[in-house]
């Protein structure tokens, strides 16, 4: 097996190690003497769906929103498809849909959530007073600033009337279940999908305090709402929170420790670097391009042949005119800072198979990478400063497309060093 082909490998096997139908059926919990119902949003709502129906005796019924292109069939439990990472109408009405269906339940039902990544924009319902074209312009400023997903989905809390907790008070008395994949560093589930089945540590003081940082001038209603503070969401410690619970499915550490265990199959030693890092795409790369050149050059911190794992989920801010997601910035500021290291291979990618808002997954770095990016007139620094990944890695076919994965445990990155 080549390099590359085990960077594509272990990528594939961390997805299939966050898949839904790998890991949800053993954390589904006892029916309910009454109804259930299904609810959920994210990139992997449908397939968490999907396994649900598969493996479910009893009656069900509910809807699920996921991103448009990442549909699967199903039966009993409506899918519904919306826009990500900018919300729509579609996602406007779905949420709707779901806070009523939580609203009709009684102590002797079930609220069964699958909640993953991409939850926050699909589970799009405004607080009262503001618009979803209100939403969209500061969901647009948070993504461009380079703001952490903590961050942004803190914002988003505070401008929603159903994440944040709301969704599962809502449902109060019925027991609240929620199956979360989690794609955020830390795995923290009120950050996930905005928590909408737990309690909000967060408060609108600090849903300002993100927008003061970034310099982010928001629509007058965004400004006057979070100004106003009138409807704080749930706190730990709410009763109406007593008869929910979480279970968390599958994880970026899960995905990591499945790739590591091909690569030792394979014969190459892996080292995770971590689960939860976070940080812009082009400085991390910096720091994960140094620890290759000193595992090249001093077996440290892994001794070759080996390989380097990370996940987490970094930003960009977004200051030229080019194509790309984090992912591919990642591997380009990555291609640039190795300079062609013979020995180091590497894949950046998101496992939910669309980078950003891009057709492509991530991209691969090979050792003649920036030759023959040379030899085709191509200016990697330059192209890295222009936000342009995707071109970069386009033109030199080096693309990695999966196309959507319906699952979601954020990012993978791999460098492969050689014996």
């Amino acid at each position: 097996m080549t390099p590359e082909d085990l960077l594509r490998a272990m990528f594939e096997e961390a997805v299939r190690a966050a898949s839904a139908k790998e890991r949800l059926v053993a954390a589904l919990p006892p029916p309910p003497r009454g109804r259930t119902v299904v609810v959920g949003a994210g990139k992997a709502a449908a397939a968490m769906a999907r396994a649900v129906e598969d493996a479910w005796g009893g009656p069900l019924e509910g809807l699920v929103v996921t991103r448009y292109g990442h549909g699967v069939p199903t039966q009993r439990i409506e899918v519904v498809e919306a826009a990500h990472p900018t919300p729509d109408e579609a996602g406007q009405r779905a949420a709707v849909r779901i806070l009523e269906l939580a609203r009709g339940l009684g102590a002797d039902d079930l609220l069964l959530c699958l909640i993953s990544g991409g939850g926050s924009a699909l589970l799009a319902m405004p607080a009262d007073g503001l618009s979803l074209a209100d939403k969209q312009a500061v969901t647009k400023a948070l993504l461009r600033s380079g703001a952490t997903i903590s961050e942004i989905n803190c914002v988003r809390k505070h401008l929603s009337a159903i994440k944040g907790g709301r969704l599962a008070a809502a449902a109060a008395p019925a027991p609240v279940v929620a199956l979360l994949i989690s794609d955020v560093p830390g795995d923290d589930p009120s950050v996930i999908a905005s928590g909408p089945t737990v309690p909000d540590p967060s408060s609108f003081a600090d849903a300002r305090a993100v927008l003061e940082k970034y310099r982010i001038e928001p629509p007058e209603p965004v400004r006057a709402h979070l100004a106003a503070a009138l409807d704080e969401s749930p706190k730990p410690g709410d009763p109406r929170f007593a008869a929910s619970r979480v279970v968390m499915v599958a994880t970026p550490q899960d995905a990591l420790e499945a790739a590591a265990a091909l690569a030792r199959d394979a014969g190459y030693r892996p080292l995770i670097l971590g689960n939860a890092l976070e940080g812009e795409a082009r400085d991390v790369a910096l720091v994960h391009a140094g620890m290759a050149r000193q595992t090249v050059r001093h077996g440290q911190p892994a001794e070759p042949p080996c390989v380097l794992l990370s996940g987490g989920e970094t930003t960009v801010s977004i200051r030229g005119t080019g194509r790309g997601g984090r992912n591919g910035e990642f591997a380009l500021a990555l291609a640039v800072a190795l300079a062609g290291e013979p020995r180091a291979w590497a894949i950046a990618c998101d496992t939910d198979g669309i980078d950003g808002v891009e057709d492509n997954a991530g991209a691969i770095v090979r050792p003649d990478t920036l030759a023959r990016a040379a030899a085709a007139g191509l200016d990697a620094k330059a192209m890295l400063a222009n936000n342009d990944a995707y071109g970069f890695f386009a033109n030199l076919g080096d693309l990695v497309v999966t196309g959507p994965t319906r699952t979601n445990v954020n990012d993978f990155r791999a460098i492969l060093i050689s014996g």
